[in-house]
């Protein structure tokens, strides 16, 4: 148990780096103070040169908004609806793996803020949290993010676990067939097996507060497959290996297409690079596709999710909804998707550094930042509905 002098002390810290946190930006900058190095790096790296990783933030710049004045914008309502489901601004927690690592509440501090915000949490099958546990403590909608995995019957526990548990939506990850080359990871010795390095354990030291925290925590596992390994082997080396050996690079879109029968609701296929593969996804019956390059993690050199939205929707249409997940930071960023053609953003990143850097509170603090963002923008561009936003209102910015 972790004592209560350790909690007050961090709970002070996060306190005072939040009021001081006025953009997303701020909150990477705290983060990076409070989480040990190998941990921060994981969050915030990418594969090979992050080339990737650097287009998806720059490349909303390749677009500029076209304001309408003179437009009463006293009343502004951000609400919207994704795969049937109604959020109160157009912003989705994505699901990202083994949160415990930037903060001990991990999961579990990630859903109720989304569900306090009024938003879908999207929980990964890496997460250290169960299904169950997440759902206990989560009143509002959640996802649940899958893999096809060569075990099928695994899938379908998934399913029958997500329905007893009342998720509402399942997300298929399809750009994972092998994991990508992630460097960062290499030097801070963040690799499977680990292998840390000597300034990585030494920076643990310089962290005192997340490593007692971490210590004296429940015992940190991947708790969706725990029940997978040997209760001796219940060690996240064992459970990591186990989880690498189940994807499988054979599959085709038939698995993606028996997985969206086998599931028969709100589905949507994440890791869409293509309007061709969009097109795909939308003839199996897929309600969403999400825009990914799995944030610059898997292939480098990959589009970025916002210059692919037009070019998807004019291929699909009203078929399925889109999702673009990738370098959303600002408000702005959020309307220039929706103008361009999609339903909603999915965030990362950016509430992973509200939770290194304050926990819960740090994770309701980036999306309230967003939040308030897209409010303010949606007045100053003169829309007051999120479904007033369109293709008048944005242009490719011309060349000087």
């Amino acid at each position: 148990m972790v004592p209560s002098i350790v909690t007050r002390v961090d709970d002070a810290i996060s306190a005072w780096c939040l009021k001081r946190s006025h953009n997303i930006k701020d909150l990477r900058k705290y983060a990076r103070l409070r989480v040990p190095s190998p941990m921060f790096h994981y969050m915030d790296g990418a594969a090979d040169d992050e080339v990737t990783l650097a287009h998806n933030c720059s490349d909303y710049d390749r677009y500029e908004l076209l304001p309408r004045y003179l437009v009463d914008v006293s009343d502004i309502d951000t609400r919207t609806t994704v795969m049937g489901q109604p959020i109160d601004f157009p912003i989705i927690c994505a699901p990202t793996g083994m949160s415990r690592l930037f903060n001990n509440a991990g999961e579990l501090a990630v859903s109720q803020a989304a569900a306090e915000a009024g938003t879908v949490y999207s929980l990964s099958t890496v997460s250290t949290y169960s299904i169950e546990e997440v759902a206990e403590v989560c009143s509002g909608p959640k996802w649940f993010q899958i893999y096809v995995f060569r075990d099928r019957a695994l899938i379908t526990e998934f399913m029958e676990r997500c329905r007893a548990a009342k998720y509402h939506g399942l997300i298929l990850t399809i750009d994972v067939p092998v994991p990508g080359n992630r460097e960062r990871d290499l030097y801070t010795g963040m690799s499977i097996p680990p292998q840390l390095t000597l300034a990585s354990w030494l920076d643990f030291f310089l962290h005192p507060l997340w490593s007692t925290k971490t210590l004296l925590s429940k015992e940190f596992q991947l708790a969706n497959v725990a029940h997978k390994a040997p209760v001796d082997e219940r060690d996240v080396t064992t459970l990591v290996g186990y989880l690498a050996k189940q994807f499988d690079p054979s599959v085709d879109w038939d698995a993606a297409a028996w997985m969206v029968k086998e599931w028969n609701g709100p589905f949507a296929i994440k890791g869409i690079c293509c309007a061709e593969d969009a097109v795909r996804a939308a003839d199996i019956g897929a309600t969403a596709v999400i825009l990914s390059n799995h944030g610059g993690r898997q292939l480098d050199n990959a589009p970025s999710p916002i210059s692919l939205v037009a070019e998807v929707k004019a291929a699909v249409g009203d078929r399925v909804e889109i999702i673009c997940d990738g370098g959303v930071r600002r408000g702005t960023d959020v309307l220039k998707a929706l103008a361009l053609g999609a339903q909603a953003c999915m965030i990362g990143r950016p509430y992973l550094f509200g939770l290194g850097a304050g926990g819960q509170a740090g994770v309701a603090r980036a999306l309230e930042i967003l939040r308030t963002e897209i409010a303010r923008d949606m007045a100053l561009l003169g829309c007051t509905k999120v479904e007033q936003i369109n293709e008048q209102y944005i242009r490719e910015r011309r060349p000087v």
